[in-house]
């Protein structure tokens, strides 16, 4: 966790993927064939991952042709060395020799089962890919109709909806309003930072897809507080220190299910420069020993030394490429130039982060106002 990130690199010019994700049923091949038929997917390839010997979900693609992949050597979460870094070389060696058009972009779909960490991972760690190809963010489809029942039964969809940089609500034609809102609260406490999409018959502008990685800020200040989602999350931790409406007799609100308890989300801020190598062991040390814990932290840091802006990533035990934006932002809170993390964690108290954190760099990491 020791490098020393790009200042403010021109352009990334390395292929960005989107990974996109959802329980079983979310209606991802659906959103694939409406994103096929749309001209700006033009130059896009996308890799369908199968679980099980026999590939099923292809079929239901509209449109297949020498830039769709199908990985149907089982769960791409357990394979993601294999089929996954062989299609990624193919494709770019492929475009490299003209066999196929221009590479723009991927977009990776794991089966409903998936944990999409392995995946962040690969495309981070894996030496011939992590040069030629960045994440350009993690999406997550959501069954409006189901997902409910879902997430109180299942962890994989859990931690799926937890580690979403955007969340898409499908089939919110066939879903009223009260589930809808119901739905929206569920997953406000799980990830409240994650922008959420409400999708009608699959229909999802390409638009929607992109741009989650903060990675492209070239050539303008990207939306730090959109991004960030801090006020979502401070909101949310304000929410979940008042009684909750089941506690209050309201007849019509559930107690929230069995697997989501444990899931918790927080912002600290640092008043002074991190210095970063301090930082970045205490970093390591967090990853290294509560990474399974660690569902996702993003950070803006002001680093001693830096003038520029320092964008954190983690998934998991995954830390991306640390980058810097072009300027600090002007709105507040952050023309105040301070360290902020968000954290979305299970299982973990915050003051083991706090000590971590504070021990290492020598400053008392505190809530953000």
């Amino acid at each position: 966790m020791n490098s020393t990130p790009d200042q403010a690199a021109p352009q990334d010019r390395r292929i960005p993927v989107t990974v996109l994700t959802g329980f079983l049923g979310a209606g991802k091949t659906t959103l694939l064939n409406h994103l096929l038929r749309q001209p700006q997917m033009e130059g896009c390839a996308v890799l369908i991952n199968e679980f099980g010997e026999v590939g099923v979900d292809h079929h239901l693609v509209e449109q297949v042709d020498e830039t769709l992949v199908v990985l149907d050597s089982g769960c791409i979460c357990c394979s993601v060395q294999g089929d996954l870094v062989r299609a990624l070389k193919g494709l770019f060696m492929r475009a490299l020799r003209r066999e196929i058009g221009p590479l723009r972009r991927v977009l990776v779909e794991t089966t409903g089962l998936a944990d999409p960490a392995p995946v962040i991972h690969t495309l981070m760690s894996e030496p011939f890919i992590a040069e030629r190809y960045r994440c350009d963010g993690l999406i997550t489809a959501v069954d409006a109709t189901h997902a409910l029942a879902q997430l109180a039964s299942h962890r994989e969809a859990v931690r799926q909806v937890a580690m979403a940089d955007r969340l898409l609500i499908t089939k919110c034609d066939l879903a009223d309003a009260a589930a809808r809102a119901a739905l929206a609260a569920r997953l406000a406490a799980l990830n409240p930072g994650a922008t959420r999409i409400e999708v009608r018959a699959g229909e999802v502008a390409p638009a929607a897809m992109f741009g989650c990685g903060l990675y492209d800020a070239s050539g303008k200040l990207p939306d730090v507080a959109a991004w960030l989602g801090e006020e979502a999350v401070r909101a949310a931790a304000r929410r979940a220190t008042t009684a909750p409406a089941w506690r209050k007799g309201a007849a019509d609100v559930a107690p929230p299910p069995r697997h989501e308890e444990g899931v918790a989300s927080f912002v600290l801020t640092f008043d002074a420069p991190l210095p970063w190598f301090e930082f970045s062991d205490a970093l390591g040390l967090l990853l290294q020993v509560y990474g399974a814990r660690i569902l996702r932290i993003k950070g803006l840091l002001n680093v001693a030394g830096d003038p520029l802006p320092r964008v954190l990533q983690c998934v998991q035990h995954t830390v991306y490429p640390p980058t810097s934006l072009p300027a600090w932002p002007e709105q507040p809170p952050y023309d105040d130039r301070r360290s902020r993390l968000v954290f979305i964690v299970r299982d973990l108290p915050r003051d083991e982060v706090v000590a971590i954190l504070g021990s290492f760099t020598g400053q008392q990491p505190r809530d953000a106002d």
